[in-house]
């Protein structure tokens, strides 16, 4: 399968923006960079990928370069570049350093690939170190929207012992998720379904829900106010991801406006670009 590039230089001034419009290829499989050229100067903004470029081509306009790339294994390359490192109470690590757990951590066992969550991003990172916090006792009923990998399903499960509900809008990611926590040794505690937020069958008829935890985009997040609400039990909570800081206060106040009151936040970067994880409970 043919691999290439597509990219653009664009004023440091737009960056983000131009970055934002982006997320949804890095949630599909494409990675999507950026590099400061010069001091204050433009920024080459970069996508990857193999195969079919239409994902693509429907949100760029014309001012991008196209260049076909060596025939390389990029998702091997990838999971090479992926070193072993903790966060919070969890040690994630690809499976070709499975050795070496600092005694007292959680080991969760990742691969690079097309399903999001690896736990080096920093909404993931926010996630589990926001999950370790929990009380437990609150946490019977969970479930997780959009999971990608299955890395914070599988990191609750791992976590409390317990079964976890999970889902994602991509089937290709569901089969991942599945593998993933096969390979973690907890493949009966999660149970996950295609689903578009909380649509299917199985996620419906298992609330209201103690825990919610979706690390997907601001404006989904918007968007799913109204169910998740719904779908939580008095004092229930959301913990919500995939953010950036500024666009946390219109987030918090689509919740607060269906009596979901904000507890905590927690702010990570990655690429010089802060994020930021909320933990909301329903009055």
């Amino acid at each position: 399968m043919s691999a290439w590039k597509a990219w653009r230089d664009v004023p440091a001034a737009e960056r983000l923006k131009r970055e934002q419009a982006l997320e949804p290829l890095s949630e599909n499989g494409f990675v999507v960079t950026s590099r400061e050229l010069s001091r204050d100067g433009p920024w080459r903004i970069e996508i990857f990928g193999e195969g079919d470029r239409r994902p693509v081509e429907a949100l760029i306009d014309r001012h991008w370069r196209w260049e076909a790339l060596p025939e390389i294994d990029w998702v091997a390359e990838n999971q090479r570049s992926f070193t072993p490192f903790a966060v919070g109470p969890f040690w994630i690590h690809p499976s070709h350093a499975a050795g070496g757990a600092p005694a007292g951590l959680l080991p969760i066992e990742i691969d690079a690939g097309l399903a999001f969550g690896t736990g080096t991003h920093a909404t993931t990172r926010g996630c589990l170190e926001m999950l370790a916090t929990l009380d437990p006792a609150e946490t019977v009923n969970a479930v997780d929207v959009g999971c990608g990998s299955g890395i914070l399903a599988i990191a609750m499960a791992r976590l409390w012992k317990r079964p976890v509900l999970a889902g994602d809008n991509d089937p290709d990611a569901v089969v991942v998720a599945r593998e993933n926590a096969a390979r973690n040794g907890i493949g009966p505690l999660c149970r996950f379904h295609h689903a578009a937020g909380l649509d299917a069958p199985a996620l419906a008829d298992a609330r209201p829900y103690d825990l919610i935890v979706a690390n997907i985009l601001a404006g989904p997040l918007i968007e799913l106010s109204d169910a998740f609400a719904a779908s939580l039990r008095p004092g229930g909570r959301a913990l919500l991801s995939g953010l950036l800081a500024e666009q946390a206060a219109s987030v918090v106040d689509a919740y607060a406006r269906r009596g979901l009151i904000l507890v905590r936040h927690l702010d990570l970067a990655t690429n010089d670009t802060t994020w930021r994880t909320l933990l909301l409970r329903k009055a």
